[in-house]
C-alpha cells in the first residue's frame, strides 16, 4: 500500500501525460480505500465542471454530483456528501498557486474523519500540480474543457495565457476572456518575479488578424521583461516591434502595471483603452491615468510611468474596451451604467469568482445575446505588503 506523499507523487509523475488521471485512480484506491474517483475540469467559459473519466455516475446522478462539485470549486474547500446507503463522496479542489483547475471526486464506503480528508486534500494538491504539467504534453484535458470548437484566434489566445489566476501572500489575481470560444484580440498576461507585472491588451481588428497582432505584442513585452527591462522599456520595445511590422496601420491598446509587493506602490503605463478601476469597500472609482499612444501607432514612441498606491483590502479591476463600452443599442454603455454595480456585488467573492460575476452581468446587459466585441476582465486583490523573504 502506498502511504507517503512522496510515493503518491512519484506514482503520478511516472504516468504518461494522458494517463495521469488513471494513475491517480489507482493511487487513491490504494491509499484511501476508495471505491471510485473522477476528476472534473472547468470549461473555458467556466460554465460547468466536466468528468475526465466519465465513469458511472448514475447512482445519485451526474447533475447532483456536478452541483456539489461546483460548490467545492467555488468555495475552494473540501465538501462531503453522504448518500442513503452510507457511502461518502468527498470533493476536493484541484488548484495550483491559486489557479483553479477543477475538482477531485473520491467515493468512500463510509463517512470519514478529518485525517482522511486531510490526506485526500494532500493528494488532490499533488494531482493538481501534475495535471497542470501534463496539460502541456497531451490534448486530453483540453478536449474535456471545450464544450464547443474554438476559433483559430481563440485557440491562440488561450494558449498564450499564463493561466487564469495566481495567488501570493500579498495579492490574489484572476482573469477571464470572452467570448471564450471566439475571442480575437483581447488578452491579459502576468508574471510574478518579486514584483507582479500585469498587462491587458486589445489588438486592433477582429479574428485571427487581431490575435496574431496581440501574440506579437505579448511576446515582445515578455522578451523585454525577461531581459530585465523596465516597464517603459517593455512598452517601447513592443511598440517598436508592432510599428516596424505594420507601419502604424495596426496597433495594440495596452495597460501595463507593476505592483511592488513590499509596499503596494503601483507603476503604470497607460497606452490605450483598457480601463482601471479601484474598489475600496463599497466604493468603485476609476484610476485616472494620462492616456498615452497605443503600442505600434508611431515609430520610436516614448512612454512615461505614472504611480499610485494601494491600501490593504483594495481591489483593482482591469477591463477592456469590449467591457467598458459594451452597448446593446438601447441601454447605454455597460461601463457607464452598470459595471460599478456589478463590481460592488463581488465584494465577498474572491477574484476568480468576481471576474465570472462581472462577465455574467455583461452577458445579461446584452440580454444574453452574443457579445459584439472581445472582452477581458482582470481582478486583483491587494492583501498587504510582504517582505522579500516572506512570499
Amino acid at each position: 500500500m502506498l502511504e507517503a506523499p512522496g510515493q503518491v507523487l512519484r506514482a503520478l509523475r511516472a504516468a504518461p501525460p494522458d494517463q495521469v488521471v488513471e494513475a491517480a485512480d489507482r493511487v487513491i484506491r490504494s491509499v484511501l480505500g476508495a471505491s471510485r474517483m473522477d476528476v472534473f475540469v472547468a470549461d473555458y467559459r467556466i460554465s460547468g465542471l466536466w468528468p475526465v473519466l466519465g465513469g458511472d455516475l448514475t447512482d445519485g446522478g451526474f447533475l447532483a454530483c456536478h452541483g456539489v462539485a461546483q460548490r467545492c470549486y467555488s468555495s475552494q474547500q473540501p465538501v462531503t456528501d453522504t448518500d442513503d446507503e452510507g457511502r461518502c463522496r468527498l470533493y476536493l479542489p484541484l488548484s495550483v498557486w491559486g489557479e483553479r483547475l477543477g475538482v477531485l471526486l473520491v467515493e468512500l464506503p463510509a463517512p470519514v474523519g478529518a485525517d482522511t480528508v486531510g490526506r485526500a486534500a494532500d493528494i488532490a494538491g499533488e494531482l493538481a500540480v501534475v495535471l497542470r504539467a501534463a496539460d502541456r504534453g497531451t490534448d486530453r484535458y483540453r478536449r474535456v474543457r471545450r464544450r464547443e470548437r474554438l476559433s483559430m484566434a481563440a485557440e491562440m489566445q488561450w494558449e498564450l495565457l499564463p493561466g487564469r489566476g495566481v495567488s501570493h501572500p500579498a495579492f490574489e489575481l484572476a482573469g477571464q476572456l470572452e467570448p471564450a470560444y471566439l475571442v480575437g484580440g483581447d488578452h491579459f498576461d502576468w508574471s510574478v518575479d518579486e514584483d507582479l507585472t500585469v498587462t491587458a491588451l486589445n489588438g486592433s481588428g477582429i479574428g485571427l488578424a487581431a490575435a496574431l497582432l496581440t501574440a506579437v505584442t505579448v511576446n515582445a513585452l515578455r522578451n523585454a521583461r525577461r531581459s530585465g527591462g523596465s516597464l517603459v522599456e517593455q512598452a517601447e520595445l513592443a511598440s517598436d516591434t508592432v510599428y516596424y511590422q505594420h507601419r502604424g496601420r495596426r496597433y495594440v491598446a495596452t495597460l501595463l502595471l507593476q505592483l511592488d509587493t513590499t509596499t503596494g506602490r503601483v507603476r503604470a503605463v497607460d497606452a490605450g483603452s483598457p480601463h482601471l478601476l479601484r474598489q475600496r469597500g463599497a466604493t468603485v472609482t476609476p484610476i485616472e491615468l494620462e492616456q498615452q499612444l497605443p503600442l505600434g501607432m508611431f515609430a520610436d514612441a516614448r512612454y512615461d510611468v505614472q504611480e499610485f498606491d494601494l491600501a490593504p483590502g483594495d481591489r483593482l479591476f482591469i477591463v477592456s474596451d469590449g467591457v467598458w463600452s459594451a452597448d446593446p443599442g438601447d441601454r447605454g454603455a455597460y461601463g457607464e451604467r452598470a459595471m460599478a454595480r456589478a463590481m460592488r456585488s463581488t465584494r465577498l467573492q474572491p477574484p476568480a469568482e468576481a471576474v465570472g460575476t462581472v462577465m455574467r452581468e455583461l452577458h445579461a446587459w446584452h440580454a444574453d445575446a452574443d457579445l459584439r466585441d472581445d472582452a477581458v476582465v482582470v481582478c486583483l486583490d491587494w492583501r498587504g505588503p510582504v517582505g522579500r523573504g516572506d512570499a
